[in-house]
């Protein structure tokens, strides 16, 4: 056990001493979520109509409403650039090298996740701290409810960018594979307008984004940050982690996984 946690907190600290270094990174999650929240949401709050949904019990604003989505998209980003980072890792050298340690794979694999996991709650939090000295506030529980929405949401998310890192064999590779994987998962689900406003104008899109498992991260985080409970979505984001961390350890695994076949 004594080791297992050794390699937990030094596979952790690796991964925030590389995102302190990074301070670009830091800076670039911030400025994405807020260009919505001030540019973007200037002109869909004229354009897009919202009535009371829960968890709401008023009406409220459209800067109010995306602020969950935007979470996600900083967790979703964080995800996807984590992964980013093992490709390059496992080209280099050190990855390969870290698979190779006595201990399981599956236990190197949950410990880079739950690095990845804790930068993007850090960087939630710190956009929420930006949000709300512009005047968008969630009630003061809701700061500390979130947290376990957070933590279930990163980890899936974090899986699936674990989970595609497994598939590519090519850094050059993965950043069209990003593109084709976040856009698709952040603009058809409940990330921007809520999905009766998107079944009024295409039914396909609708029950897409109804399967989509972001926009189930995304209500779980929106419900708690109103400290509500939402278990329909928290079921599906922990299938998803499930799925996602199953197909990376098959990705992983060197007898069956397409990361080390040949040819």
């Amino acid at each position: 056990m004594t080791a297992y946690l050794v390699a937990l907190r030094a596979i952790v600290a690796r991964e925030m001493l590389r995102f302190v270094h990074q301070r670009g990174r830091f800076v670039s999650a911030l400025v994405r979520p807020l260009v919505w929240l001030l540019v973007f949401a200037a002109g869909f709050r004229a354009a897009l109509g919202l009535s009371i949904i829960p968890p709401y019990q008023t009406y409220i604003t459209y800067e109010t409403y995306i602020v969950p989505g935007l979470c996600g998209m900083i967790m979703l980003f964080n995800g996807m650039q984590s992964s980013l980072s093992l490709v390059y890792d496992r080209e280099m050298g050190s990855m390969r090298l870290l698979l190779t340690s006595p201990l399981p794979r599956w236990w190197l694999l949950v410990c880079r996740l739950i690095g990845a996991t804790a930068i993007s709650v850090a960087q939630v939090y710190a956009f929420l701290a930006i949000a709300a000295l512009f005047g968008i506030r969630v009630p003061p529980v809701g700061y500390v409810a979130v947290l376990p929405a957070l933590v279930v949401a990163g980890l899936m998310l974090s899986a699936l960018g674990l989970a595609l890192s497994s598939l590519i064999r090519q850094l050059e590779n993965f950043a069209g594979v990003m593109n084709f994987v976040i856009f698709p998962m952040f603009f058809l689900s409940s990330a921007l307008y809520p999905l009766w406003k998107m079944a009024e104008s295409s039914r396909l899109l609708h029950d897409i984004s109804v399967i989509n498992p972001f926009t189930h991260a995304v209500e779980l985080i929106r419900f708690a940050l109103h400290a509500s409970w939402n278990g329909a979505a928290l079921l599906w984001v922990l299938l998803s982690l499930v799925a996602f961390m199953a197909l990376a350890l098959w990705g992983y695994d060197p007898g069956r996984g397409m990361m080390w076949r040949k040819g």
